[in-house]
């Protein structure tokens, strides 16, 4: 075992030099004191051109803003809600690429990682920390990377799976007491919950999830109460999972892979969800080229994959990173679940999403806004859910595609979107059944 010594934040961050590139760790496990002491260098002179990478973290980071243009520069793999207007401003940075594929830049050389800041559990007897709530990307990064620095915390949950780390992997260790941080559910509108009953009636006893988080996925688990013998293989999960294990719905007894374990990458939510994992054998961390693999996700069976859209157009391609020009998310993991759910022996991958934006404007559209990324292709659609009903649109024409769409999208909506597909396809579209 290692013998470990503690330094500041401050001492561990001299490493960093300018021109490096230093990986964050995510989600609930940012590494908050470390990015506080990195930027302090940064805003003192000592760093420029320092390339930032990481996945969705959480919490206010200063990095990014107009004052640090040219000492970091920050290239996500994914936006979150904190990083948004800096990005849309062109003082943060995205790298399109799938989720699965993060780890593959990092190992393969593409995107050198000269130092991490990471987050870890303290060490236990034999050795090992865990980085608890986010595997993903990290352990690539730490594994390649020059110099490891850990904020070690007891905060982070002991987890199990790759999340587990022997001590020698580390560099540089940092003390650090910060509560991670947490997610509120939320109130459930009444649209996540017609939507949610609408997506549990597709789902299958013995069915293996995949969803995130936020109202609809809530409000789909919150519908399968009567539902039987449930797997988990997702890239993460929360919450709204907790009450379906506590009563013995999800138990993974018929998963093909990693039977009887919940298998994710990151997590996100309460603090009943981190202590949910802490020493939990039923719950392994994965990295992410395991839980995003397509080849390991289509090997499971009746893999039920469900993701949501900013909007959808009439011949079902699917924009869920941008709105118009302006970058919004990031492609995450819904490639490789769509794809993988769509190869799975009984497995069913679904977009779902509320009928109208919280202006009321419509999210089924004859066609996206100009600038708009494609994320899932016509080709790659199946079902697509919102409050007004569930439509496959697998082995569709793309007139039968619009007349399905159409009759899932906002009644107040459907006579100008069946106008424009007339418009598009001409007269035989009327002649075109929606069954």
């Amino acid at each position: 075992m290692k013998s470990i010594k503690y330094v500041t934040a401050g001492d561990a961050v001299k490493v960093i030099k300018s021109g490096d590139r230093v990986h964050l760790s995510s989600v609930a496990v940012t590494p908050h004191k470390l990015i506080r002491a990195m930027v302090d260098r940064g805003r003192a002179g000592e760093l420029r051109d320092v390339k930032i990478q990481h996945l969705h973290i959480e919490g206010e980071v200063d990095y990014a803003n107009p004052e640090f243009e040219g000492i970091f520069c920050p290239e996500q793999f994914f936006v979150g809600a904190n990083l948004r207007k800096q990005t849309q401003a062109g003082y943060a940075d995205y790298i399109p690429v799938f989720l699965s594929e993060t780890q593959k830049l990092i190992r393969d050389g593409y995107l050198k990682v000269n130092v991490v800041l990471t987050m870890c559990s303290p060490p236990d007897k034999h050795g090992y920390v865990s980085l608890g709530t986010s595997v993903d990307a990290t352990l690539a990064a730490i594994e390649n990377a020059d110099v490891v620095i850990a904020a070690v915390n007891p905060h982070v949950p002991r987890a199990f799976g790759d999340a587990m780390i022997q001590t020698d992997a580390i560099d540089f260790f940092v003390e650090d007491d910060s509560p991670l941080h947490l997610h509120d559910l939320g109130e459930l509108s009444e649209t996540d919950i017609q939507i949610g009953k609408n997506v549990a009636e597709l789902v299958e006893d013995g069915a293996c999830l995949q969803m995130g988080i936020g109202g609809i996925p809530n409000a789909v688990l919150a519908q399968l109460g009567n539902h039987k013998d449930l797997g988990v293989h997702t890239e993460m999960f929360s919450d709204g999972i907790l009450p379906l294990v506590e009563k013995g719905i999800v138990n993974g007894k018929h998963k093909s892979l990693d039977r009887g374990r919940m298998v994710a990458t990151f997590l996100m939510g309460s603090q009943k969800l981190y202590d949910f994992i802490d020493d939990n054998p039923m719950v392994a961390m994965m990295d992410v080229a395991h839980t995003n693999s397509v080849n390991v996700i289509r090997k499971q069976d009746k893999v039920t994959a469900i993701n949501s859209a900013l909007a959808i157009d009439l011949t079902g391609q699917v924009c869920a990173d941008s709105i118009g020009i302006k970058h919004y998310s990031g492609v995450g993991g819904q490639i490789d679940f769509i794809r993988g759910a769509g190869y799975s022996n009984g497995g069913k991958p679904i977009i779902a999403m509320p009928s109208v934006t919280a202006k009321g404007m419509s999210k089924i559209s004859p066609t996206l806004l100009p600038g708009s990324g494609v994320v899932s292709t016509r080709a790659n659609m199946h079902w697509v859910v919102t409050e007004f009903g569930a439509v496959n649109l697998y082995g569709k024409t793309l007139q039968e595609r619009a007349r399905l769409l159409i009759s899932v999208a906002h009644p107040n909506h459907q006579e100008e979107l069946d106008k424009a597909a007339f418009d598009r396809f001409g007269s035989h579209y009327k002649f075109v059944s929606s069954k």
